[in-house]
């Protein structure tokens, strides 16, 4: 009984340093740490978790792309966000949303970490939106995959988006997609990123 105790005291203590804490910083910079440990102890009333780096996040929504003659397809839903699975760094999987509109491809720190990806050494770089600036992590993949269709290395952006979907762990953008021929077949719910 006591064995179980300690056993139960210890998976809670692990399951605790395991997440993933943000906080803001007097600049007003956006940190992320693993435990709370990790916060300052002057921001660690303004911290939150956000969730747990030593399991990555499965795709719970679409399925993996499939490749037909050297095509990779990846269907979707007319008239909802197209969400795909990537695997990062020949890995493990994510769920982005794919985002033409979007320069960059862009990658929680959450999900970044949950894979065994560290962006506490990548620079800092600075993004700008309609609704101002936020700091964020220039890091460079591996390799990023969906189906068939590979780039890599690949600099991605590490940013914890508070408004993101909760389905998605980042955006799929140019950067990748640049790469490809892609068609989006609206009629028929299908994506294709065809060799250039």
């Amino acid at each position: 009984m006591i064995l179980a105790a300690l056993a139960l005291t210890f998976m809670l203590a692990s399951a605790v340093s395991a997440q993933l804490y943000r906080w803001t910083d007097a600049q007003g910079e956006t940190h992320f740490g693993q435990g709370p440990e990790s916060v300052p102890e002057r921001y660690r009333d303004r911290s939150s978790a956000i969730g747990a780096v030593d399991a990555p996040a499965p795709p719970s929504g679409p399925a993996l792309a499939e490749v037909v003659g050297g095509v990779t397809r990846i269907a979707f839903t007319p008239g909802r966000p197209i969400m795909v699975t990537v695997r990062i760094n020949g890995r493990g999987l994510a769920q982005l949303m794919l985002d033409t509109g979007a320069d960059a491809t862009m990658v929680s720190p959450t999900a970044l970490m949950g894979l065994g990806v560290s962006y506490r050494d990548a620079p800092r770089i600075q993004l700008q939106g309609v609704t101002g600036s936020s700091s964020a992590y220039a890091v460079i993949l591996e390799s990023l995959e969906v189906g068939g269709a590979r780039v890599g290395p690949l600099r991605v952006v590490s940013y914890e988006s508070e408004t993101r979907r909760p389905s998605s762990q980042g955006l799929l953008g140019r950067d990748f997609l640049n790469h490809f021929r892609v068609t989006i077949d609206n009629a028929r719910g299908i994506v294709e990123l065809s060799p250039r």
